[in-house]
């Protein structure tokens, strides 16, 4: 006899919202996870009284009902609306491209006028953007292009935008309505207290062990269950045998402020000129409208990514995708584990989704 129904390696938002599913169902899980903590990457930890975002910044957002009232279980949200601000030269841009971006780019007040602009600097574009430069300026125009996606993209993804696919960008709002809300979700928000507490609730029942390696001893932890749930890297698990994945890293330099008030008036601030080493400066406190005595900025900096570092986001260009289809026809082929997350399934996925996923998962069991 298994000990437990299910072992899940990982105690990131995939492996806490499987485990809290099945655990109210009866079902007996452990949980193991390789960093010293729960939550993954929507890890936040308590610092001089801000919920410091350990990993970048997460707001929660979703159009599913369902999910909305899923996550609400376990925590209150406030009503936090994500408008970052761009920075290109010490030029303030409000983002996501709007008629805001518009008129400070350019002076227009329409939004006819907003379209014109952008066509008389992208008609040298074809029909059909084979990268994601030509994307960007037939979205948004070759001024906005220049300043304020260039130089960050190239940062955030160390490539050359002509070497990267189109889709890339299409994921960026653009609005011809003076709207500074970078989601178009009907539910958004920050929970009240942080996303630990989230885990930590939905963890209650559930073996947890911190700061443990599935791999340095698979075989012992694969004998305990009776199914495997796997959230780490697919080609990890499989041992690299079509050779590793691309991901891009990113780092984290954070620091304590003797500041009363806030130290940029805003929670995120993308700094677009390519002579910025960092991408983005994060300060935590406004996330929860904070009053703090002090205050907590995070400077993130995109990194390439080797083994020794944590992924963060998957590079589906068409040699990863080619790669991963190969890793996921041995997935086929495996019997008791099931494969999820952004990791286990190379594809990044919002918060929501990935909740999504595992309702689906779980109630198809």
């Amino acid at each position: 006899m298994k000990k437990f129904d299910y072992l899940i390696v990982g105690a990131g938002l995939f492996g806490c919202v499987f485990a809290n599913e099945m655990t109210r169902r009866g079902k007996k899980c452990l949980v193991i996870e390789k960093r010293n903590h729960i939550g993954g990457n929507i890890y936040t930890e308590n610092i001089e009284n801000i919920n410091v975002h350990k990993y970048g910044a997460h707001i929660f957002h979703t159009s599913n009902k369902k999910i909305w009232d899923y996550i609400n279980q376990f925590a209150d949200f406030n009503h936090y609306i994500n408008s970052p601000l761009a920075n290109y030269k010490g030029e303030i841009y409000n983002l996501p491209f709007n008629m805001n971006t518009f008129n400070k780019m350019w002076g227009v007040i329409t939004p006819a006028e907003a379209r014109e602009k952008i066509r008389e600097q992208s008609c040298q574009i074809e029909e059909h953007p084979k990268n994601l430069e030509e994307m960007a300026v037939s979205l948004v125009g070759k001024d906005i292009y220049e300043k304020l996606i260039e130089g960050y993209t190239e940062k955030q993804w160390g490539r050359n935008c002509k070497e990267l696919p189109p889709f890339i960008i299409k994921r960026l709002p653009v609005r011809f309505e003076y709207d500074n809300n970078y989601f178009n979700d009907i539910y958004q928000g920050i929970p009240i207290g942080g996303y630990t507490q989230i885990c930590e609730k939905m963890l209650e029942g559930t073996e947890v062990q911190l700061s443990v390696d599935y791999f340095d001893q698979k075989e012992h932890f694969d004998s305990l269950a009776k199914t495997v749930v796997y959230t780490g890297t697919i080609d990890r698990y499989f041992d690299y045998c079509y050779g590793p994945l691309q991901y891009r890293s990113i780092r984290f330099e954070n620091r304590i402020l003797n500041i009363p008030d806030n130290f940029q008036g805003n929670a995120v601030i993308n700094y677009t000129h390519r002579d910025i080493p960092y991408t983005r400066i994060i300060e935590h406190k406004h996330f929860e409208f904070g009053k703090q005595e002090k205050t907590v900025i995070s400077y993130e900096y995109s990194d390439e990514w080797n083994i020794d570092k944590e992924p963060y986001y998957p590079i589906n260009d068409t040699f990863n995708n080619d790669q991963y289809a190969k890793y996921s026809d041995l997935v086929e082929k495996e019997t008791n584990i099931i494969f999820g997350g952004r990791l286990g399934s190379y594809k990044y996925y919002d918060m929501d989704k990935v909740i999504e996923s595992v309702l689906n998962v779980t109630d198809n069991l």
